[in-house]
């Protein structure tokens, strides 16, 4: 029986020798490989935290010492230290969540995986022990350098600062990226802690000199070593980031000795207030194929080849969405010098690492601050560019007041693109891009698009970007493109009019990538004898009037949209229908107001109601009277060819 095998909670650990320790980690990295190349998921970063991990849980007592994960995607060690060594469903419903999850285990404690948070969790969490008198409690944070480059860090920091009495371990796992290589004045200055030769010289010149006197040296060595941190740092002037905060700084020390990190630890966890223990660690380490991938070490993963790392199935040669806009962007800059595009520290997984290689110098990567590449958006818009923002739909939530105040008060013109938007899957609650339909309509004058297939979202990105008086959204979902969807025609304001039926019984509204679905039910409704028109939008916010237009002539109007319900643009038709007179009954399909578990994109859907079979039972429900809201009674108008130009 493997060491990994034996361990079922972190007290298992503390009876490790040394050399079992080494066999421990080595055991852990093989497992994650096997275990994370069939199922996918976050590699790369669990790689780089074994002896990090064995370390936290050999010198704190978790769960009553609080250990906090930034952004928490390198949590897979800590699971299995914790008793979850079944990897065999990871991400996938029913198994473990690729995030901390309370549901999990009393181990876990922050479950939601957007970055820069944990140290005011750490902060909140050791305020809280130190009211309640329970001094003998501590609070572990682990931060990624990448973290670091997230404003909400530094307000935590600054408020940690104030207050020196506090039980509070501050691990900065700095290894030199986020999902790519972090960038910035930070992660310059890191990089020269990281690789300066005078610390590294002077740190192995007095390990030798120590080691010369055999067990007595070491010893001493040891007894010192806080003192010599102390000194190396200042030496080479490593704690300078830090010094004006005064708060303790260990580091950096090898974040892959394991006798290095427990000390380190021990001292943190002994000196009696808040500490910085900085910790220099591989992004992928023990595994080649890892080390080797230049774009981001692994980050994530799909299904792969364990030997290899190649992925076990090739590309349907299908596009991704974020292929179309990767390439469209090229195309539009090509054509307009105003254009500049923005991302948070996700260049390729955005897709603006093709323009950044085209136009090296209108791309900005601000790191991991999307409130602050919001306001600077404002700022490039009122000096005569045209901002492009590119960010997954789930991290707009975090910039939603820069939206409001910066660009829709000042009347910028800044287009949002909104990648992974709707149901995103194994990613769970915290990945899933739902509530930008909901949280953006409210901004005034704002504008949204959904495309439903890749040329949609060139020609919606085309328009967006020549609109120079308000915000612009278009937001697109996960993986390959919808297939090419045409329209029957195009209504004078720009509505594609999908399919149509003689008979005009109900109005399906599709909202982007739900347009396949709504094609699938209309089909399905004729077998039934009910007529349906299925429309297109294409520009969801504001309602284009022949949507209204089109209500008036249906007996009931259902949307369909893949974000959450509250809010949403179902919610917004109703609405603008009643203020412009017209009572046809409006059922809006969509999200639950709830946090969604992971699982696949179509077990979520089925979930939720937003299937072809849930949704044609229902409509025939309500065409027939028996389900609320009730379609109204047929009438000749109904019965009548409706054509609108």
């Amino acid at each position: 029986m493997s060491l990994l095998e034996n361990i079922s909670g972190p007290r298992d650990l503390d009876s490790l020798r040394p050399e079992e320790l080494e066999q421990l980690a080595r055991e852990i990295r093989t497992f994650l490989v096997t275990e994370v190349s069939k199922t996918g998921g976050h590699l790369g970063p669990n790689l780089g935290v074994v002896e990090l991990t064995l370390g936290i849980h050999r010198v704190f007592d978790s769960p009553r010492d609080a250990i906090v994960f930034d952004t928490g995607h390198q949590s897979y060690v800590h699971k299995l230290l914790t008793g979850r060594q079944d990897f065999s469903r990871l991400r996938q419903s029913g198994g473990l969540a690729g995030y901390p999850q309370r549901s999990e285990s009393d181990h876990d404690v922050v479950e939601s995986s957007h970055a820069s948070s944990s140290l005011s969790w750490a902060d909140g969490i050791s305020r809280a022990f130190e009211m309640t008198g329970q001094s003998d409690r501590h609070v572990v944070a682990v931060v990624g350098d990448g973290a670091l480059t997230g404003g909400m860090t530094w307000e935590a920091l600054n408020n940690i600062s104030d207050d020196n009495t506090r039980n509070l371990v501050i691990i900065v796992n700095d290894n030199g990226r986020s999902y790519a290589p972090t960038i910035g004045g930070i992660a310059r200055y890191l990089n020269g802690v990281r690789t300066k030769r005078g610390y590294r010289e002077l740190y192995h010149t007095s390990r030798r000199l120590f080691d010369r006197f055999g067990a007595p040296g070491r010893a001493f060595y040891r007894g010192i070593r806080g003192g010599t941190h102390g000194f190396l740092s200042r030496f080479s002037n490593n704690d300078a980031l830090y010094s004006n905060l005064d708060i303790k700084y260990i580091g950096p020390i090898d974040g892959h000795d394991q006798h290095a990190v427990e000390e380190a630890l021990h001292q943190a966890k002994e000196y009696a207030a808040p500490v910085i223990v900085h910790a220099i660690t591989q992004k992928g380490r023990g595994y080649e194929p890892a080390l080797t991938d230049a774009a981001d070490r692994f980050h994530a993963v799909g299904k792969i080849d364990p030997e290899t790392g190649e992925p076990v199935s090739g590309p349907s040669g299908a596009p991704s969405w974020t292929g179309v806009f990767a390439d469209e962007l090229v195309a539009q800059a090509e054509r307009d010098p105003s254009l500049v595009a923005i991302t948070a520290a996700m260049l390729r997984p955005t897709g603006l690492h093709k323009m950044a290689e085209r136009f090296p110098t209108r791309v900005l990567d601000v790191g991991i601050a999307e409130q602050h590449a919001v306001a600077s958006a404002a700022g490039l818009a009122f000096g005569g560019m045209h901002p492009v923002v590119a960010l997954y739909a789930t991290f707009m939530n975090r910039a939603f007041d820069q939206v409001l105040m910066d660009v829709g008060l000042h009347h910028a013109g800044v287009t949002f693109v909104l990648d992974r938007s709707g149901v995103t899957g194994p990613d769970g609650p915290s990945h899933h891009g739902m509530w930008d339909l909901a949280i953006l309509q409210v901004v005034p004058r704002i504008r949204i698009a959904a495309p439903r297939d890749a040329e949609r979202l060139r020609e919606e990105f085309d328009e967006a970007v020549r609109v120079s008086d308000a915000p612009t959204v278009v937001r697109f979902p996960k993986g390959e493109v919808s297939p090419a969807l045409p329209a029957l025609r195009r209504l004078r304001d720009g509505v594609d009019v999908l399919f149509e039926s003689e008979r005009h019984d109900v109005l399906l509204v599709a909202v982007g990538s739900m347009a396949g679905l709504a094609l699938e039910v209309a089909e399905r409704l004729e077998e039934h004898g009910i007529g349906a028109t299925v429309i297109d939008p294409r520009w969801v916010v504001p309602v284009p009037f022949s949507v209204i237009e089109l209500a008036d002539a249906h007996r009931i109007v259902v949307s369909i949209e893949d974000g959450v319900r509250v809010g949403g643009i179902g919610t917004r038709i109703r609405q603008d229908l009643r203020a412009a007179g017209v009572d046809t009954a409006v059922d809006e399909l969509g999200l639950p107001d709830e946090f969604l578990e992971h699982a696949s994109r179509e077990e979520i859907l089925a979930h939720v109601g937003l299937t072809v079979d849930q949704i044609t039972e229902d409509i025939v429900a309500q065409v027939s009277g028996n389900k609320i809201p009730v379609a109204r009674p047929v009438s000749p108008a109904d019965t009548a060819e409706l054509r609108l130009h």
